[in-house]
């Protein structure tokens, strides 16, 4: 089965602070175990929210907010995510429109990847691309039509011919995912379906495993790294041939 999780934004991340040495060195170190193996095919952190964009599509019509936003939020449950990879933030939130226009009232959020020399690991290039998760928000009680999932798989081949698209999941109901809750490396598990999460995210992975109960394990070693206190989704990715 292949699985996102998706650990919170937290005060540390909000303010810019550089994660320790041995953070990102533990970290790096079990990811890479699951990249060597092939499991994990997707991953990355998220920026302070002074580097995200909300769009709002509401009767034809988008409104456009650019961080700052309050750590919180009335709703962030994830229906889908693509990653895009541009010149600027303006030529990602054309894109987005485009998707807007197709899924009708709804909201997406574009957030800025971080990248290794975000993190001190190596000096950055010059002029280099811009990468952005477009989050598409929806509950599961918002299904997309058959017209929609066709529009949006035209829009997504003409941004792969346009080199923007990079790779994306589409995300089964939160009814078969769990949230889990780490307090001093103690964990309380809730199960879906939930209507949304108050909270942002702050990183995430796609990775395979046989079940869920083994993405929970190895959950725990992320949450451990990551100081032991933290909250932490874990959404079932869905493959199926007639995924949006």
């Amino acid at each position: 089965m292949k699985f996102m999780t998706m650990h919170k934004h937290d005060p540390h991340t909000e303010a810019g602070e550089m994660p320790p040495k041995e953070l990102i060195e533990q970290m790096g170190a079990l990811m890479g175990k699951y990249m060597q193996t092939g499991q994990m095919t997707d991953g990355a952190g998220l920026g302070k929210t002074a580097s995200r964009t909300r769009l709002t599509f509401k009767s034809g019509q988008m409104t456009r907010k650019d961080g700052p936003f309050a750590m919180k939020s009335e709703h962030e449950l994830p229906h889908a995510t693509w990653m895009l990879e541009v010149k600027t933030r303006d030529e990602a939130v054309g894109w987005a429109e485009r998707y807007g226009k197709i899924i009708g009232d709804g909201e997406l959020e574009l957030g800025k990847t971080t990248e290794p020399w975000d993190l001190g690991m190596m000096p950055a290039p010059p002029n280099p691309p811009l990468h952005l998760l477009l989050i598409d928000k929806a509950d599961e009680t918002i299904a997309r039509t058959p017209q929609q999932k066709a529009a949006l798989s035209r829009l997504r081949t003409e941004m792969e011919k346009a080199g923007v698209f990079q790779r994306g999941v589409t995300l089964k109901p939160s009814s078969t995912a769990k949230r889990l809750t780490f307090k001093n490396n103690q964990l309380t598990t809730l199960d879906g379906p939930f209507a949304e999460s108050k909270e942002m995210i702050g990183g995430y992975c796609v990775i395979e495993l046989a079940n869920i109960e083994e993405c929970i394990e190895m959950t725990k070693v992320y949450a451990k790294i990551l100081g032991g206190n933290l909250e932490l989704d874990i959404r079932v990715v869905d493959d199926s041939p007639d995924a949006a």
